[in-house]
């Protein structure tokens, strides 16, 4: 199994990964962006059809809990009518995860070339060179540069500034998708979930290559951007307001109040002889 993984799908992109460098002025950090972009681009259907299915489902959210409260107690008719639902909306249920799943292997592949190609020790080179295709574009390419942008691709990120843009990018695409919750457990729920994800994998990046980080980064902004266009906006996203709070009219005293009865009781009088 572990054979038919390499030769199939890992050694393809690991050596396209390290080709790419070459033909990219010795640049890894560039040829992660690229090929990112690449696979994305080419994943682009069914990151469409992923993104509709899930816009479709978070819209008979509603429907589907009045459903949920009305067969609380009859799971069978509950099931039925949601089939029902599902039918007459024209959605299929498994359409949010069979896409996923089907990219599941690409991400897997990509993250263990980034980590395999950046070897760093003489063990490491060694399990790389086992995966290497005899081409002159992929041998003139080791060892590989790791050095972008100040960053050393095989190692964490001292700075944490990729952390930072793992976890807000990831954050932001949450959010693009997240409907508010109507009920406040939910909606702790809910707030709990969208902000876990984010700190999680920014911890992770803590002590993962930067290639990787970077990687993670370049996806995100890529997913924010499909999600912007096929959504139609930035979904449930809402930017902070900085405007100032308008100022709320203060309340009279008593002595305003007295003051004002004559001046009201004179118009009064000059509209009634009028």
């Amino acid at each position: 199994m572990v054979d038919i993984w390499n030769v199939a799908i890992l050694d393809p992109v690991l050596n396209g990964l390290i080709a790419l460098s070459q033909m990219l002025w010795s640049n890894f950090g560039l040829a992660i962006i690229v090929l990112t972009i690449v696979v994305r681009i080419v994943l682009m259907p069914l990151t469409f059809r992923q993104t509709k299915s899930t816009k479709a489902m978070q819209e008979l959210q509603p429907k589907m809990q009045e459903l949920q409260k009305k067969y609380a107690r009859d799971q069978k008719k509950l099931q039925q009518e949601m089939m029902r639902l599902y039918k007459e909306a024209g959605i299929n249920p498994l359409g949010c995860m069979w896409p996923m799943l089907i990219q599941m292997p690409i991400w897997i592949a990509l993250y263990q070339s980034i980590m395999q190609a950046l070897a760093a020790t003489p063990e490491n080179l060694l399990i790389l060179s086992q995966h290497l295709y005899p081409w002159d574009l992929v041998d003139q390419a080791i060892p590989l540069n790791e050095n972008f942008l100040g960053l050393r691709l095989s190692q964490p990120d001292p700075t944490m500034i990729l952390a930072i843009l793992v976890g807000l990018t990831m954050w932001v695409q949450q959010k693009m998708v997240t409907p508010p919750a109507t009920d406040p457990r939910q909606q702790q729920m809910s707030s709990m979930t969208t902000m876990m994800m984010p700190l999680m994998f920014a911890f992770f990046t803590l002590s993962f290559p930067s290639g990787l980080a970077l990687y993670w980064v370049v996806s995100n902004i890529i997913g924010i951007i499909i999600q912007y266009f096929v959504a139609g906006g930035w979904g449930y996203f809402t930017f902070p307001s900085f405007r100032q709070p308008q100022a709320q009219p203060q309340p009279q005293s008593a002595t305003q109040k007295a003051a004002e009865q004559p001046s009201r009781a004179l118009k009064e009088g000059d509209k009634k002889k009028g």
